[in-house]
């Protein structure tokens, strides 16, 4: 099992600098309302939502949520809705990497984990936790940057969409272009 997290800027409706451009009044609108939200100490003040993964070894089967930030009660929590969801599978995890992250340090995240082994990336080398580095950086191609989503809203729609499709219909070379639901023997949730 990997685990990690990427932030995301969370783009202003109809889509941000990446698709109108630097200076744009798209952007411009984005800046102002970070500066806004942190002149008032709103959570997520930066205008960033956090990506957190956990994808199975074997099958590269995906769990991911995006969440207002990374704190260690955030990762914890999300540990144990992932683990749970490849429980439903029949996925057994022996052991989990992650990044160094303080919330993957923490006390909590330990808690969460419970026996299950924790390893951890070497520093700056992100390509220990390769399944995970390659999977975002399809999932930046693929998703974050493909399309303008005219809401949030209609951007996290747009992700579980494609983590269905990650997870059921698009082939993998690493594991000899088959899907990672062609991996797990329960994903569909039929058998038990």
């Amino acid at each position: 099992m990997k685990d990690s997290r990427i932030s995301a800027p969370a783009p202003p409706d109809g889509g941000g600098w990446r698709v109108h451009g630097r200076g744009s009044t798209q952007d411009r609108k984005a800046d102002a309302a970070r500066d806004r939200a942190a002149r008032a100490g709103a959570a997520g003040s930066r205008g960033y939502r956090y990506l957190h993964h956990a994808i199975d070894d074997h099958s590269r089967v995906a769990y991911s949520e995006i969440l207002d930030d990374e704190r260690k009660e955030i990762a914890a929590a999300f540990w144990t809705r992932a683990n749970a969801f490849f429980a439903t599978l029949g996925v057994t995890v022996t052991a989990v990497m992650t990044d160094n992250g303080s919330c993957y340090r923490s006390y909590a995240f330990a808690n969460a984990l419970g026996d299950i082994e924790h390893k951890r990336t070497k520093p700056y080398r992100p390509q220990t936790n390769g399944k995970v580095e390659r999977f975002n950086r399809t999932l930046a191609t693929e998703w974050a940057y493909a399309a303008a989503c005219d809401s949030e809203q209609a951007r996290e729609a747009a992700y579980q969409d494609w983590i269905h499709h990650h997870n059921h219909h698009r082939p993998h070379t690493g594991i000899g272009g088959q899907v990672p639901s062609a991996r797990v023997h329960n994903l569909t949730g039929k058998y038990t």
